[in-house]
């Protein structure tokens, strides 16, 4: 029998007998000494299934049973892990501390250094954690991942002179066909340190003796960059950009940190279009530059891109998703059902469908979009959306009823709402988003903007107002909600209402580009303070650099300052990176007062190509005189 230690019977209070009797039967099994270890915190496998006498008679005698293999975890590390756990709950964090700790550096098992990092961390004990991954690094100098807790922890503790050390040393400890990655990562290490330009110089110290190497010289670069960039030199990071780049055209690193400097630096792209128009492009750099073009709104150029994607890799299908994704806001509605049901034919030939009970609670909703089982129903909705679009309302319901993941419930039923809408049955339109299930805390306000949506839809400005005006009162700084309430109220035609609600969301968010630039906007189309509403414009588009409605409200107030050559400018760019209907119905009218009707008429049926409907298109036209 093996018997209890007295401390274990007494820490062992708090379990019930069958778990003591579990527990001692587990400790007696791994006391015996005539086993193979593997690992000390490992249970042993369940034994296999006794096999009926006539299958072992008529089994190969070639294909033997596998050997048990035991854990070497014996009663006293068993007991003591058990009591570091029970001293934990108690509260005993120090204690619990040092006895797995203890445990740790007799057994070398970096599961139990782990361990006792974590309890160091949760009591708040950097000193402690810090301690724990030195003894870890002693007992087990190759480990990458002791060299990882280390730097981490003291980088937490604001040490940043103690870094150097273990950063070089995982480095060194890297495998060579992985320590560019490694390198190229050092400023994520690094991301929470504060004190930017300190945490540059030092990245460039901990890189310096990989700088020529050819394997690291360019992971080098792009980590310097990377760290230069974010300590606001920027110059100095796209020197570094340049010179890897040209080191090797081919590699990843120094494009796509040149992608991230384009929006605020438009200079770095120069690296990223050249690289776009090799031959050899990956398509998975290709999507991250649509991506980044996306981010900035520049959706002609990033449709471009994906058409060159598809072109040079048909079969390549998280291409077809994005671009009719794009192509559907881009109003072109016949290619955006062309590209997506491509990417529908691509999905099911190799043999993904979306599996019974996907979607479920059990799933995780970080799964990328465009994976195929989350894919094909992003499809389905976008195409029931176009099919919406033209009219069709029986295919828009047909692509919804394949939808049966529950957590697109409510867009399902905001889809079909719209649906609803469009054929004047707006209060039953209502009437589904309000019956929508809420499966988290944030559904709620979802279905209330899916109403305010609706309404929207149907022009029913007032409608959507009182819905918000009622859920302001439940939220009343949410900023979100205001700003809607704002446009609201400009389309009531209450102008002194939306610039209060615009300068208090201004107030509580001053880093909302949208607040800024409806504000500037509103007050230069009504001939009103046009130098106050320049300056809040331009202060948009610090915030969000080349988005092409602030840069188009940024034309149209230049244009009713008289700028017109300024205007047309800004407009030109706008309609480049963005053909939007209302974008045209401005860059129409400086065309117009320019003399050059012809260019002008041309970029109105173009709008109304895109949106025949669009209210400032149809008022300027009317205005005018126009026919395009």
């Amino acid at each position: 029998m093996c018997p209890f230690p007295r401390r274990a019977i007494a820490a062992f209070t708090t379990f019930s007998v069958v778990t003591l009797a579990l527990a001692g039967a587990v400790g007696c099994a791994q006391a015996q000494p005539d086993r193979p270890p593997t690992s000390p915190t490992t249970s042993p496998p369940p034994a296999p299934p006794v096999a009926p006498a006539s299958a072992a008679a008529s089994s190969s005698p070639e294909a033997p049973p596998a050997p048990v293999v035991n854990s070497t975890l014996d009663a006293p590390l068993f007991y003591q892990l058990l009591i570091g756990e029970l001293e934990l709950r108690g509260g005993e964090n120090g204690t619990a501390y040092a006895v797995i700790l203890d445990a740790a550096r007799r057994t070398r098992d970096e599961t139990l250094f782990r361990r006792a990092v974590d309890v160091a961390l949760g009591a708040r004990s950097g000193d402690q954690a810090l301690a724990a991954a030195r003894a870890w690094r002693t007992a087990r100098p190759e480990s990458a991942e002791a060299l990882r807790t280390q730097l981490q922890i003291l980088v937490a503790m604001g040490r940043l002179a103690d870094t150097a050390e273990p950063a070089r040393a995982l480095i060194n400890a890297t495998p060579p066909a992985e320590r560019g990655g490694t390198i190229a990562a050092l400023p994520r290490f690094f991301a929470r340190a504060g004190e930017a330009k300190a945490v540059a110089a030092l990245i460039e110290e901990i890189v310096r003796p990989h700088m020529q190497a050819e394997a690291t010289r360019v992971p080098a670069r792009v980590a310097q960059g990377r760290a230069w960039l974010a300590a606001g030199d920027a110059p100095r990071a796209l020197a570094l950009v340049r010179e890897a780049n040209t080191m090797e055209p081919a590699a990843p690193g120094p494009v796509l940190l040149a992608m991230e400097m384009m929006r605020s630096h438009p200079e770095a792209a120069g690296i990223v279009t050249a690289h776009m128009a090799r031959s050899d492009v990956d398509p998975q750099m290709r999507l991250a530059y649509v991506r980044s073009l996306t981010d900035q709104q520049r959706y002609s150029e990033a449709v471009a891109q994906l058409e060159q994607a598809v072109k040079q890799q048909p079969q390549f299908a998280p291409a077809y998703i994005t671009l009719g994704a794009l192509q559907l806001e881009l109003r072109n509605v016949r290619e955006a059902e062309a590209a997506l049901t491509r990417y529908i034919e691509l999905v099911q030939a190799a043999g993904t469908s979306p599996p019974a009970g996907a979607g479920s609670d059990g799933d995780s909703d970080d799964e990328p979009a465009a994976s195929p089982e989350r894919g094909l129903v992003q499809a389905w909705l976008m195409l029931a959306q176009a099919a919406e679009q033209r009219g069709d309302f029986a295919a828009a319901e047909r692509w919804l009823a394949r939808i049966e993941d529950p957590r697109r419930a409510l867009e399902v039923q905001t889809r079909r709402a719209s649906i609803l809408a469009r054929q004047g049955k707006v209060r039953e339109a209502r009437e589904l988003i309000r019956q929508a299930p809420e499966r988290t805390t944030d559904d709620g306000r979802a279905k209330l903007v899916a109403e305010v949506g609706v309404l929207r839809e149907v022009k029913d400005w007032r409608g959507a107002y009182d819905v918000l005006t009622q859920a302001l009162r439940r939220q009343p700084d949410d900023s979100d909600l205001m700003y809607e309430q704002a446009m609201m109220a400009e389309k009531l035609e209450r102008p002194d209402e939306m610039e209060r609600l615009l300068r208090r969301v201004i107030e509580l968010k001053p880093t909302n580009a949208h607040a800024h630039n409806a504000l500037g906007y509103s007050l230069a189309d009504r001939r009103q303070r046009l130098p106050e509403a320049r300056t809040l414009i331009q202060r948009a588009l610090e915030l969000a650099p080349g988005d092409p409605f602030i840069t188009d409200s940024l034309g149209w107030v230049e244009f009713r300052m008289g700028n017109r050559e300024e205007a047309l400018r800004h407009l030109e760019a706008a309609w480049r990176a963005r053909p939007d209907a209302e974008i045209g119905a401005h860059l129409g009218e400086v065309l117009w007062s320019l003399g050059r009707k012809d260019d002008a008429r041309r970029i109105w049926r173009e709008a109304r190509g895109k949106d025949a409907n669009n209210e400032v298109l149809r008022e300027t036209l009317k205005r005018l005189r126009a026919d395009p």
